[in-house]
């Protein structure tokens, strides 16, 4: 088990950072003034300074359309920020804990194992297998698969034709936090039941009217299915030995 106050995470200002701020107040979350990912050698020594040996890098520009809009920006904090966190915790023996992206599949099968090959259809998501990329390269850290939002929907409609496992930022988090007493390394897909975007927002809606929309009508690229194939990280959850498939995921 990792003790708290010896995990480090970068992105404690956005929603998962501070829903796992609530979670685990006695961990440290920088300012990305105090830990820039762009700037190795103050992070070395934010790092050095304290007592840390799990770094949660969950630190990541998000938003598709504004990454196809400033894509140098997704290479900084994407894709060279994360390759600067694989340094650092090398440099430092630390843990790493990567927050990837459903994202980094097609979108043309849906229910993705850890092992299924990736092929993003946006700039977003290749920015994130760059990060993936450079995590491989530390034997110390886990990939982390998912999908999330909000607790409670905050828009007026959600995509019908698209399918994914994602799950409010308060059942993903509690699930990072259990990721963090387990000695995994390799990849892992973490999120609930294969749905639509729209029923997913209903379930978060508190009975509120959801209106319906399509990918087709947004003018970025947007996977039809990225459902994920938790089934490792379920049987972990029951205290039983990952499946076949789940342990060769690396």
């Amino acid at each position: 088990m990792t003790p708290r106050h010896k995990v480090l995470l970068t992105g404690g200002s956005g929603l998962l950072g501070s829903e796992l701020r609530r979670l685990i107040p006695e961990a440290s979350f920088p300012s990305s003034g105090e830990f820039d990912v762009t700037d190795l050698a103050q992070m070395e020594s934010y790092v050095r300074r304290g007592d840390f040996e799990t770094l949660v890098h969950a630190a990541a520009f998000t938003s598709p359309p504004k990454v196809d809009r400033d894509p140098m920006r997704a290479l900084d904090v994407n894709i060279i920020g994360t390759a600067n966190v694989v340094k650092l915790c090398q440099r430092t023996s630390l843990r790493l804990l990567y927050i990837s992206t459903d994202y980094v599949f097609r979108g043309d099968a849906g229910y993705y194992r850890e092992e299924d090959p990736v092929y993003p259809v946006n700039k977003y998501a290749w920015s994130k297998l760059g990060g993936e990329c450079a995590v491989r390269l530390h034997e110390n850290s886990l990939i982390v698969r998912t999908s999330f939002g909000p607790n409670e929907f905050p828009y007026e409609r959600a995509f019908v034709d698209q399918w994914s496992s994602r799950q409010s930022v308060r059942e993903i988090a509690a699930k990072i936090v259990h990721l963090l007493d387990l000695p995994l390394k390799g990849t892992i897909h973490i999120g609930g039941p294969r749905r639509t975007v729209a029923e997913y927002a209903r379930s978060l809606s508190g009975g509120r009217a959801i209106g319906q929309l399509s990918i087709r009508d947004v003018d970025f690229a947007v996977p039809v299915d990225t459902s994920l194939d938790c089934g490792r990280f379920e049987s972990l959850m029951k205290n039983e030995a990952p499946t076949a498939r789940g342990a060769g995921a690396s």
